[in-house]
């Protein structure tokens, strides 16, 4: 075996103990575990690019309101099944500071996290109409929003965005619009992992499709703002966060306190669902539930059977975050704006030995920094790539995870340390050096 910085033999020990088929397919989690025993077993550090956790403290405007509410006695009640109507208040008025979109207080519900957001969205999507039975993903995205589909038992379909950008985007969706089987089509806006964003025009294009074909779009803003190649933090004045919601009435934000609040451990989000679908009535639905309008079996069967509610404590952090930041007193893309100087550096590593980016470009503009991005290295595949980089102490997963089509890793910024910064380079230089002999 070769000699690499982590101890040969025993990267591939544990790596055979988990008996993964297809090593390709391995799952975050199951990279995660493979670096944390190779770390323990080996003594080594590891540069850990697997997980999207955020790694920044979380604002004191949320922590305070947390703690008073504690205080108040709030732990020892129920929350409100459609949510605190302080946090619902709030969240139109935040999404018409940083979206510029009219959404009534009553559409804006607690979630416990996007992923509880869209899991009840995939949930009452698909009842609404016995023949929309499936789910379109415009791919890469996030892995674990195809396994609450294997939970449900709903089917899917995908493409990969990367050769279907501006008006190649329209014949791409449409071609399964016109089937008339998608309940909804979902997305991430800044993307989970290849970190584009789609333009106001392919919002245009999606949001028109959605209106004509009678589809419901989920858009999974869980990185709210977070383009920071323009500043999106003052509110109520352009430009604004990209939304579909400027073109379709068919819609679902999925606005999360993880990663622009940094308010990750407390699980905590917002569905907002557009007005005319929260009124909506779905025969199907009524049938279903003796319930038809689309926002009262979101929030009153399927929510209610799936949690009973939200962090009551936590509702009240998020309402204090968007209260301030609509205020104007809390910038809370100031803090987050680290992972773009982090991707900045950490790329510029990358590039300078050997490797490219994959998702490169929105269109003819250069791919902004932030929380991913994505590598490859020349002759490898994506499997390869994250095995072999396990030998040098370096953990990411593999794109075909995400959905996509091309070869390659998702590297995530927020746990990478000051003082590794120049580890990486060292090992990535021995990496490269050690394929060229090879």
């Amino acid at each position: 075996m070769k000699n690499t910085p982590v101890d040969a033999k025993i990267v591939q020990a544990v790596i055979d103990s988990f008996h993964i088929s297809d090593f390709e397919q391995a799952t975050i989690r199951e990279i995660v575990a493979i670096s944390g025993q190779i770390e323990k077993l080996a003594d080594a550090e590891f540069i850990h690019m697997e997980m999207g956790v955020p790694g920044l403290p979380a604002p004191a405007v949320g922590i305070d309101a947390e703690i008073d509410a504690l205080r108040k006695g709030v732990a020892s009640i129920y929350p409100i099944i459609d949510g605190l109507p302080e946090l619902k208040e709030q969240t139109s008025r935040f999404i018409k500071a940083f979206i510029d979109i009219d959404i009534a207080p009553q559409g804006c519900v607690p979630v416990a996290g996007s992923m509880q957001g869209t899991f009840t969205s995939f949930l009452v999507c698909g009842q609404c109409r016995k023949e929309r039975d499936t789910i379109l993903f415009i791919d890469p995205g996030f892995p674990v929003q195809k396994m609450q589909l294997d939970v449900l038992d709903y089917k899917s379909v995908a493409f990969d965005v990367y050769d279907c950008r501006g008006e190649k985007l329209k014949t791409a969706v449409e071609n399964f619009l016109k089937q008339g089987n998608i309940a909804a089509i979902i997305y991430s806006n800044p993307n989970n992992p290849a970190w584009i964003c789609l333009n106001e025009h392919e919002l245009k294009i999606i949001g028109e499709l959605a209106t004509q074909y009678d589809t419901v779009v989920l858009e999974d803003l869980a990185y709210f703002a977070m383009d920071f190649r323009h500043n999106l933090s003052v509110p109520f004045l352009p430009p604004f966060q990209p939304t579909v919601a400027h073109f379709t009435d068919n819609y679902i934000l999925l606005i999360s306190g993880s990663k622009a609040f940094s308010y990750a451990g407390q699980r905590i989000g917002v569905a907002a669902i557009s007005n005319a679908l929260y009124t909506r009535h779905f025969p199907d639905l009524q049938t279903r539930y003796g319930v038809g309008t689309f926002g009262s079996v979101f929030i009153h069967r399927a929510l209610y059977a799936i949690s009973s509610g939200t962090s009551h404590s936590a509702q009240y952090a998020l309402a204090a975050m968007m209260k301030a930041a609509s205020d104007g007193r809390f910038n809370f893309l100031a803090e987050v704006e680290e992972y773009a100087r982090r991707a900045r550096r950490m790329k510029s590593i990358f590039l300078k030995n050997g490797f490219e980016i994959v998702y490169d470009k929105d269109l003819d503009e250069p791919i902004g920094d932030g929380f991913y991005f994505t590598i490859h290295f020349p002759g490898m595949t994506g499997s390869e790539l994250m095995k072999e980089l396990l030998f040098y102490g370096i953990s990411a997963i593999s794109l075909s995870t995400t959905g996509s089509k091309q070869e390659g890793l998702r590297a995530c910024t927020s746990f990478i340390r000051e003082n590794q910064y120049e580890l990486l380079d060292e090992r990535l230089k021995l990496f490269r050096e050690l394929r060229t002999e090879s």
